[in-house]
């Protein structure tokens, strides 16, 4: 493995996680946001399937993300590893096939926007039940945490070890789950599996971060992964705030856009598809805006959960109350006049254009 400025043979600044990307020979997309539907993947001989690494350029340290693309009928390899994941499939259909701690084998179902974790080093085989369309996942995890902590592959990925406290109840494997209430932004639901996060209604209203807003945070299989719902208002937007790094956003909605900043900078904006792959800098102002009719949500994926934080930023996160003035958020009575200007403009476009397609219809 070579150093990354290549100069004089020193051994420094070296970035194992990079190094053995490079070394799996699989493409890397890399851009300020990627759209998870239509990014090229190619052969990725360990997963058995095409695959390519996904590098948001504020992914941060901790994590980043993959796509594996499984062929009509077609399944992964068995794989096992050391590095904690969640799963979201961006379209198809199909299962997974888990080893339990006792030799037996537990499988569940998923399909489009879908949500799932697996227990930490649990072998796994990840099925397509169609004969004629792909399945394409994409996986969050702390895999370059991991590799850059251990730099040993063999370990990451053929570790004999089972973690039996890792496994949760049978029936969250099906999409059951149990509502934790505490209160705004913090309450949860603890599962393995959402069957549908477009359609999972245990949403919670949080007016403190922004008109007609609503969350849920999910604890996932006894993961450190944090995975949550956030929706925007019909035809409203949410407050500007800031948090860290290696926050990974999924788009989930069409009709809006997000802005990201910093003070003095004009601001860089990634318009909404589902399957749009965005994240904020460390303590980058950023901001929310749904133009249409329906509730915009969004996928949050990073580090650190409210069960099991990481860092101590993770946990003066979930002790924070939106409900109290702040610096890491900004009210709307403060906030820049520009952007209510902006977002008025952009609701009226949007309007106009459905109005005038139900004309044509």
């Amino acid at each position: 493995m070579a150093d990354l400025d290549g100069n004089d043979g020193i051994r420094w600044l070296i970035d194992s996680y990079l190094n053995w990307v490079a070394d799996e020979g699989v493409p890397v997309v890399e851009d300020v946001a990627v759209d998870l539907e239509s990014a090229g993947t190619g052969p990725w001989p360990r997963m058995g399937v095409d695959g390519a690494f996904v590098h948001v350029h504020s992914r941060g340290d901790l994590c980043s993300t993959y796509l594996l693309d499984i062929p009509p009928g077609g399944a992964t390899e068995q794989v096992r590893h050391m590095y904690e994941a969640v799963y979201f499939v961006i379209d198809g259909q199909g299962s997974t096939a888990l080893e339990t701690p006792e030799g037996s084998q537990l499988s569940f179902e998923w399909g489009r926007a879908s949500l799932f974790a697996l227990p930490m080093n649990a072998p796994y085989r990840l099925f397509n039940s169609s004969g004629r369309e792909r399945a394409r996942i994409a996986v969050v995890s702390n895999l370059p945490m991991v590799m850059k902590q251990f730099r040993d592959e063999d370990y990451v990925f053929h570790t004999d070890r089972h973690f039996p406290e890792r496994w949760t109840d049978q029936r969250f494997y099906r999409g059951e789950g149990v509502f934790i209430p505490t209160r705004e932004m913090r309450h949860m639901w603890e599962t393995t599996l959402v069957p549908d996060v477009l359609t999972f209604d245990r949403l919670v209203d949080s007016p403190n971060r922004g008109a007609g807003s609503s969350n849920i945070q999910f604890v996932m299989g006894e993961s450190t992964m944090r995975a949550h719902i956030s929706a925007v208002g019909v035809g409203d937007y949410k407050k500007a705030h800031i948090h860290g790094e290696g926050v990974h956003i999924i788009q989930l909605g069409d009709a809006g856009y997000s802005l990201y900043w910093r003070e003095g900078e004009e601001p860089r904006r990634v318009d909404w598809k589902f399957g749009m792959l965005h994240s904020p800098a460390d303590q980058e102002w950023h901001q929310h805006f749904n133009v249409g009719d329906t509730p915009g949500r969004y996928l949050p994926i990073s580090y650190g959960n409210f069960r099991y934080p990481f860092t101590k930023a993770n946990v003066a996160n979930v002790l924070h109350r939106y409900e109290v003035k702040s610096k890491i958020q900004i009210e709307y009575e403060d906030e820049d006049p520009g952007i209510r200007v902006l977002f008025n403009a952009e609701r009226a476009k949007w309007q106009e254009r459905h109005a005038a397609a139900e004309t044509v219809s």
